[in-house]
Protein backbone atom coordinates (compact mmCIF):
# COMPACT_ATOMS: atom_id res chain seq x y z
CA UNK A 1 0.00 0.00 0.00
CA UNK A 2 1.34 3.45 -0.90
CA UNK A 3 2.16 5.93 1.84
CA UNK A 4 -0.78 7.38 3.76
CA UNK A 5 -0.85 10.45 5.99
CA UNK A 6 -0.57 9.55 9.64
CA UNK A 7 0.39 5.93 8.98
CA UNK A 8 3.82 4.31 9.40
CA UNK A 9 5.84 3.73 6.24
CA UNK A 10 8.20 0.82 5.91
CA UNK A 11 10.13 -0.77 8.74
CA UNK A 12 13.56 -1.73 10.02
CA UNK A 13 15.56 -4.72 8.82
CA UNK A 14 18.33 -5.84 6.47
CA UNK A 15 18.79 -6.52 2.78
CA UNK A 16 17.24 -9.97 2.27
CA UNK A 17 18.87 -12.92 0.57
CA UNK A 18 18.74 -12.34 -3.18
CA UNK A 19 18.79 -8.58 -2.72
CA UNK A 20 21.05 -6.53 -4.99
CA UNK A 21 23.30 -3.67 -3.86
CA UNK A 22 23.37 -0.84 -6.42
CA UNK A 23 25.41 2.34 -6.42
CA UNK A 24 23.35 4.46 -8.81
CA UNK A 25 19.85 4.87 -10.20
CA UNK A 26 21.03 3.49 -13.54
CA UNK A 27 22.38 0.36 -11.83
CA UNK A 28 19.06 -0.08 -10.05
CA UNK A 29 17.13 0.14 -13.31
CA UNK A 30 19.48 -2.34 -14.98
CA UNK A 31 19.09 -4.87 -12.15
CA UNK A 32 15.31 -4.60 -12.39
CA UNK A 33 15.35 -4.85 -16.18
CA UNK A 34 17.45 -8.04 -15.95
CA UNK A 35 14.90 -9.57 -13.60
CA UNK A 36 11.99 -8.60 -15.83
CA UNK A 37 13.74 -9.97 -18.91
CA UNK A 38 14.41 -13.29 -17.14
CA UNK A 39 10.86 -13.34 -15.73
CA UNK A 40 12.17 -13.35 -12.18
CA UNK A 41 10.62 -11.47 -9.25
CA UNK A 42 12.07 -8.01 -8.83
CA UNK A 43 14.90 -8.14 -6.28
CA UNK A 44 15.05 -5.96 -3.20
CA UNK A 45 17.50 -3.13 -3.82
CA UNK A 46 20.14 -2.00 -1.35
CA UNK A 47 20.92 1.59 -2.29
CA UNK A 48 24.44 2.97 -1.78
CA UNK A 49 24.17 5.86 -4.26
CA UNK A 50 21.84 7.71 -6.60
CA UNK A 51 19.03 10.22 -6.42
CA UNK A 52 16.47 7.73 -5.12
CA UNK A 53 18.78 6.91 -2.22
CA UNK A 54 19.19 10.62 -1.42
CA UNK A 55 15.43 11.08 -1.53
CA UNK A 56 15.01 8.21 0.94
CA UNK A 57 17.67 9.64 3.25
CA UNK A 58 20.07 6.72 2.80
CA UNK A 59 23.59 6.92 4.25
CA UNK A 60 24.63 3.31 4.85
CA UNK A 61 27.22 1.33 2.91
CA UNK A 62 26.74 -2.17 1.51
CA UNK A 63 27.96 -3.93 4.65
CA UNK A 64 25.57 -1.96 6.86
CA UNK A 65 22.65 -2.73 4.56
CA UNK A 66 23.30 -6.45 4.94
CA UNK A 67 23.93 -6.39 8.70
CA UNK A 68 21.34 -3.77 9.72
CA UNK A 69 19.54 -2.12 11.18
CA UNK A 70 18.47 -0.33 8.00
CA UNK A 71 15.25 1.22 6.72
CA UNK A 72 13.20 -1.12 4.52
CA UNK A 73 10.57 0.71 2.48
CA UNK A 74 8.19 0.05 -0.41
CA UNK A 75 8.86 2.20 -3.48
CA UNK A 76 7.05 2.83 -6.77
CA UNK A 77 8.58 1.86 -10.12
CA UNK A 78 8.33 3.89 -13.31
CA UNK A 79 7.79 2.38 -16.73
CA UNK A 80 8.50 4.39 -19.87
CA UNK A 81 7.74 3.35 -23.44
CA UNK A 82 10.19 5.21 -25.68
CA UNK A 83 9.20 4.86 -29.35
CA UNK A 84 7.86 1.39 -28.58
CA UNK A 85 10.77 0.26 -26.36
CA UNK A 86 9.84 -0.41 -22.74
CA UNK A 87 12.33 0.72 -20.09
CA UNK A 88 12.20 1.04 -16.31
CA UNK A 89 13.20 3.94 -14.09
CA UNK A 90 13.47 4.39 -10.35
CA UNK A 91 14.30 8.10 -10.07
CA UNK A 92 13.51 10.24 -13.13
CA UNK A 93 13.05 10.72 -16.85
CA UNK A 94 14.21 14.01 -18.40
CA UNK A 95 13.30 15.14 -21.90
CA UNK A 96 15.14 18.15 -23.34
CA UNK A 97 17.32 19.40 -26.15
CA UNK A 98 21.10 19.33 -26.04
CA UNK A 99 21.13 22.50 -23.94
CA UNK A 100 19.34 23.44 -20.72
CA UNK A 101 19.22 27.03 -21.97
CA UNK A 102 16.73 26.73 -24.81
CA UNK A 103 13.64 24.77 -25.73
CA UNK A 104 11.11 23.00 -23.52
CA UNK A 105 12.25 20.75 -20.69
CA UNK A 106 10.21 18.04 -18.98
CA UNK A 107 11.34 16.23 -15.84
CA UNK A 108 9.26 13.26 -14.68
CA UNK A 109 10.25 12.64 -11.08
CA UNK A 110 9.78 9.56 -8.92
CA UNK A 111 12.61 10.88 -6.73
CA UNK A 112 12.90 14.38 -5.31
CA UNK A 113 16.42 15.04 -6.56
CA UNK A 114 18.24 15.19 -9.88
CA UNK A 115 21.93 15.33 -9.00
CA UNK A 116 22.47 18.37 -6.78
CA UNK A 117 19.10 19.84 -7.78
CA UNK A 118 15.96 19.60 -5.66
CA UNK A 119 13.73 19.44 -8.74
CA UNK A 120 10.52 18.12 -7.17
CA UNK A 121 10.45 19.17 -3.50
CA UNK A 122 7.06 17.55 -2.89
CA UNK A 123 7.74 14.27 -4.72
CA UNK A 124 7.50 11.04 -2.75
CA UNK A 125 8.67 7.72 -4.25
CA UNK A 126 5.77 5.76 -2.76
CA UNK A 127 2.70 7.92 -3.33
CA UNK A 128 1.61 6.18 -6.54
CA UNK A 129 2.40 9.22 -8.68
CA UNK A 130 5.24 10.92 -10.53
CA UNK A 131 5.75 14.67 -10.22
CA UNK A 132 6.03 16.30 -13.65
CA UNK A 133 7.98 19.58 -13.86
CA UNK A 134 7.75 21.33 -17.23
CA UNK A 135 9.67 24.42 -18.33
CA UNK A 136 8.07 26.32 -21.19
CA UNK A 137 10.11 26.80 -24.37
CA UNK A 138 9.49 30.55 -24.25
CA UNK A 139 11.29 31.11 -20.94
CA UNK A 140 14.24 33.42 -21.57
CA UNK A 141 17.86 32.63 -20.77
CA UNK A 142 17.77 35.18 -17.97
CA UNK A 143 14.76 33.55 -16.33
CA UNK A 144 16.32 30.10 -16.81
CA UNK A 145 19.37 31.36 -14.95
CA UNK A 146 17.16 32.40 -12.03
CA UNK A 147 15.50 28.97 -12.00
CA UNK A 148 18.89 27.23 -12.22
CA UNK A 149 20.26 29.19 -9.24
CA UNK A 150 17.29 28.21 -7.09
CA UNK A 151 17.21 24.51 -8.03
CA UNK A 152 19.68 23.27 -5.37
CA UNK A 153 17.43 24.62 -2.60
CA UNK A 154 14.15 23.63 -4.25
CA UNK A 155 12.94 27.25 -4.27
CA UNK A 156 12.48 27.46 -8.06
CA UNK A 157 8.74 26.89 -7.69
CA UNK A 158 6.41 28.60 -8.11
CA UNK A 159 7.55 30.28 -11.32
CA UNK A 160 5.36 31.53 -14.21
CA UNK A 161 7.38 29.52 -16.72
CA UNK A 162 7.11 26.26 -14.78
CA UNK A 163 4.15 23.88 -14.60
CA UNK A 164 4.19 21.25 -11.87
CA UNK A 165 1.65 18.46 -11.78
CA UNK A 166 1.22 14.96 -10.40
CA UNK A 167 0.02 11.99 -12.41
CA UNK A 168 -0.14 8.19 -12.53
CA UNK A 169 0.30 8.02 -16.31
CA UNK A 170 1.06 10.40 -19.18
CA UNK A 171 1.85 10.69 -22.88
CA UNK A 172 4.55 13.05 -24.11
CA UNK A 173 5.49 14.25 -27.58
CA UNK A 174 9.28 14.34 -27.39
CA UNK A 175 9.60 15.87 -30.87
CA UNK A 176 13.16 14.61 -31.37
CA UNK A 177 14.47 15.81 -28.03
CA UNK A 178 16.87 13.63 -26.06
CA UNK A 179 15.61 11.36 -23.30
CA UNK A 180 17.61 10.71 -20.13
CA UNK A 181 16.43 7.76 -18.04
CA UNK A 182 17.92 7.67 -14.54
CA UNK A 183 20.79 9.82 -15.80
CA UNK A 184 21.54 7.76 -18.92
CA UNK A 185 21.27 9.51 -22.30
CA UNK A 186 19.03 7.26 -24.40
CA UNK A 187 19.17 9.50 -27.47
CA UNK A 188 16.44 11.38 -29.33
CA UNK A 189 12.87 10.13 -29.34
CA UNK A 190 9.52 10.95 -30.88
CA UNK A 191 6.98 9.84 -28.28
CA UNK A 192 6.92 8.65 -24.69
CA UNK A 193 4.32 6.87 -22.62
CA UNK A 194 4.92 6.80 -18.87
CA UNK A 195 3.13 5.02 -16.06
CA UNK A 196 3.69 4.30 -12.38
CA UNK A 197 3.61 0.81 -10.89
CA UNK A 198 2.83 1.49 -7.24
CA UNK A 199 4.54 -0.52 -4.47
CA UNK A 200 6.56 -2.48 -7.04
CA UNK A 201 9.91 -2.36 -5.20
CA UNK A 202 11.46 -2.94 -1.82
CA UNK A 203 14.41 -0.65 -1.11
CA UNK A 204 16.83 -0.85 1.80
CA UNK A 205 18.72 2.29 2.82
Amino acid sequence: MTIRAGQPWGGVGTLPAGGVVVGSDAEAGAALADARRDRRPLPALGLTGGDLRRTLGGRRDAAALRSGPAAVVPVDLGEVLVDGRLQLFVAHVVVRGRSWWRGPITAVMNAQYLGRWDVAPRAHPNDGFVDVVELDAGVSAGERWKVWRRLPAGTHVPHPGLVVRRTEAMQLDAAGRHVWIDGVDCGPARALSIRVEADALTCVV
